[in-house]
């Protein structure tokens, strides 16, 4: 038996950020507690939101104390923030950023005995849905917009930790490529780098079945064909980016990932490495130590990727070539070979201890050591 959760609704294509009002609207509701980073703020990204709010007769409250890997303190004053404004919804503009803060300020908000962040580690039992959230995503690429997932930063102890909740899901997700245009290249390519991770990982994980198949492999095929595109700043591939990265999320957030993401999770929180781009250094060498726990998929992740002639190749053939078509992609749109300048050497066997705990190891198609972990590291130095 596998569980499917979805969005009630979504709104795909340039310009739908006009539905936000009507869906807020349609629910009754009277008053959106928005959250987007500063970023975001400065430069007229979030604007396009609450245009549409102002344009409705819509009141909002802005929060903005959001850090690009949210941690604990800003879901705390955010709470605090979102109790005090009367808000009765959530719009979450931006990246993962804004919108796992919104899920995690959501499920407090609506599970007060929660109140500890920390709590909500791993598959926590809350009883109620998180107070509604609209997510606008400005990034194609973490998905958390389809997502059951979120990840908080505990700076203290300098670990991420991934939340699993059916209840902190956004009721809307409005995917309006238009608000994704501002991107800068490396924002672009780290973010659709992390998004072509997750159609990858959701494919070969433990969990995986012929239902988040479907969406794994056509996200791959669009990322593959549209990443380049998108960096370059051309239309259709922001538009296929911003498809493809939905897609995979519909498949990743119900069957889970792998070490890709639990080693990215301790670089994230060690250094503050962007997500996707810690991703997409970790990914091809990942792939080459799972291949052998992963049957045939690889000539099917080569073929979608545009390889030819995999119908004929060994299996040693197609997943090098699976494994090649990764680093070609990554090396195309700017991401970086390795993790020099970004890992200390002394800091390895904290890294590999976090990787080992975070909560994506388990769905692994292949069970690996501590030194297994530790050895991945070294051989990205």
């Amino acid at each position: 038996m596998a569980r499917l959760v979805l969005n009630e609704t979504s709104y795909h294509g340039a310009g739908e950020i006009a539905s936000l009002a009507t869906e807020i609207c349609a629910r009754g509701l009277k008053k959106a507690f928005v959250c987007s980073d500063p970023d975001l703020l400065k430069f007229g990204v979030t604007k396009k939101a609450t245009d549409v709010l102002d344009g409705a007769g819509i009141p909002y409250a802005i929060y903005s104390d959001i850090k690009p890997n949210p941690t604990i303190e800003n879901v705390q004053s955010g709470v605090a923030a979102f109790c005090a404004s009367g808000a009765d919804c959530l719009v979450a503009v931006g990246g993962g950023s804004s919108i796992d803060t919104a899920k995690a300020i959501g499920i407090i908000a609506a599970n007060p005995e929660f109140a500890d962040v920390r709590s909500l580690e791993g598959v926590a039992p809350t009883k109620h849905p998180s107070v509604p959230i609209f997510a606008v995503p400005t990034t194609a690429g973490t998905a958390a917009e389809v997502t059951i997932n979120y990840v908080i930063t505990d700076a203290e102890k300098k670990r991420k930790f991934v939340c699993v909740d059916v209840h902190d899901i956004p009721v809307v997700a409005i995917v309006d490529s238009d608000l994704m245009s501002t991107m800068p290249k490396g924002l672009t390519a780290a973010t659709g780098m992390d998004a072509l991770t997750h159609a990858i990982e959701g494919y070969i994980t433990k969990a995986a079945w012929e239902m988040t198949d479907m969406f794994h492999l056509k996200a791959i095929e669009i990322i593959s064909r549209s990443l380049r595109a998108a960096v370059k700043g051309e239309k259709a591939g922001r538009e296929g980016m911003a498809l493809g990265q939905y897609i995979a999320g519909m498949g990743f957030s119900n069957v889970g990932l792998g070490i890709v993401h639990s080693m990215a999770h301790a670089l994230g929180a060690v250094y503050d490495t962007p997500h996707g781009v810690a991703n997409a250094i970790l990914l091809p060498t990942v792939m080459e130590y799972n291949a052998d726990a992963t049957g045939e998929k690889y000539r099917d992740i080569a073929k979608a990727m545009g390889v030819e002639g995999t119908e004929t190749m060994t299996p040693a053939q197609y997943r090098k070539a699976a494994c090649d078509a990764v680093r070609r992609l990554a090396a195309d749109v700017g991401i970086p070979r390795d993790l020099k300048g970004i890992v200390a050497e002394k800091d390895l066997p904290f890294l590999a201890e976090s990787a080992m705990a975070d909560a994506c190891r388990p769905g692994n198609p292949k069970d690996p050591t501590y030194e297994d972990i530790l050895s991945l590291y070294k051989k990205l130095l």
